[in-house]
């Protein structure tokens, strides 16, 4: 019985420890969200994302700072995860890394393994770094852009002259209209990756009902 109420009591958190796990949590997460926005592949916008990361692991240091206090804690937190849904689809697989990276600091500086875990980032950062010198650059191939937007006057006009803006040359391939939308397709030459997520932060913000992809298209640019 005595045993029952000591799973249960929890003990109070350290605070210093807490605060020292706190800001280191902050620095660790903080080189790897500036990492990721310098050295990243994602061609989503890597800035934006990369901001979430020290939030993320934050929170992962203050839930094993609380959980580990107390096995009642930590059975509720599971219970608590299993009937909690993620609603937000993860379509780039280098984010799903770094988000797993960040959660990995958060862990570990929660659980006060600080020498481990700064160790561990040390090597795996330097391998990243060491793959973006030794690994050759993709070649550039051309992409095919589709537009969606509703139907609007003047919006034909407003994203040949936007995409003038980012691209040096574009092809119309194909442009449909009805009543309500708007949809063209366009060929156009693969640009850097700042210049790709800056043409797709104007799109939304110019178009903010708009629909856009693109599509890897290996042949010559023209044919």
């Amino acid at each position: 019985m005595d045993n029952a109420f000591d799973i249960a009591r929890s003990v109070p958190i350290p605070i210093t420890m807490l605060m020292v796990n706190l800001f280191l949590s902050i620095l660790l997460s903080s080189i790897l969200a500036w990492f990721y926005t310098r050295y990243g592949k994602s061609l989503s916008n890597r800035a934006k994302f990369a901001q979430t990361l020290p939030l993320l692991t934050l929170t992962t240091v203050l839930v094993i700072s609380i959980v580990k206090l107390s096995v009642a804690l930590s059975l509720g937190l599971v219970g608590t995860l299993s009937i909690v849904r993620f609603r937000t689809a993860i379509k780039e697989p280098e984010e799903l890394l770094y988000l797993f990276m960040s959660i990995a600091i958060g862990l570990g500086i929660g659980a006060e393994q600080h020498v481990p875990i700064m160790l561990a980032m040390i090597v795996i950062m330097t391998y990243l770094f060491a793959r973006t010198l030794v690994m050759p650059r993709p070649t550039r191939s051309n992409l095919y852009l589709n537009i969606l937007t509703p139907a609007q006057h003047g919006a034909f006009s407003e994203i040949n002259g936007l995409l003038r803006q980012h691209v040096q040359s574009t092809t119309l391939r194909r442009l449909d209209r009805s009543e309500s939308t708007m949809q063209a397709t366009y060929l156009i030459p693969s640009p850097g990756d700042d210049i790709l997520v800056a043409l797709m932060d104007n799109l939304a913000t110019q178009f903010p009902a708009c629909e856009f992809s693109f599509v890897e298209q290996e042949s010559t640019f023209g044919g």
